[in-house]
């Protein structure tokens, strides 16, 4: 059995739950908050069987997009030559981050 971890854009995180459960894959959701881009991620944890892995990463890839962003300081930036405020700069964001790992036992109690 694997425990297949991914985290997504929030944008993106129902119509993954909707696919992962139409094709049956136990899936629990947890709503968890960005990172520097302050865009917000949701988490899932699917228990799977070894053999389902390719199928969920499959589902993940299909319906997990990365889409661009435009990023900017938070404050102007103060060296020596004077105050420099940065320009914003567009940056990729969305996809997913998948980890994929073994589970040594399972129990439902």
């Amino acid at each position: 059995m694997k425990l297949v971890i991914a985290i997504v854009n929030d944008e993106d995180a129902n119509k993954l739950l909707d696919s992962l459960t139409e094709n049956r894959h136990r899936v629990t959701k947890l709503a968890t908050t960005g990172g520097f881009l302050k865009a917000g991620n949701t988490t899932f944890l699917i228990g799977t069987e070894d053999d389902q892995v390719d199928q969920v990463m499959d589902i993940i890839k299909d319906k997990c997009e990365t889409r661009k962003q435009v990023a900017t300081s938070p404050a102007p930036v103060s060296g020596t030559t004077g105050v420099y405020v940065p320009h914003p700069i567009e940056v990729n964001v969305g996809g997913a981050t998948v980890f994929v790992v073994d589970v040594e036992k399972h129990f439902k109690i």
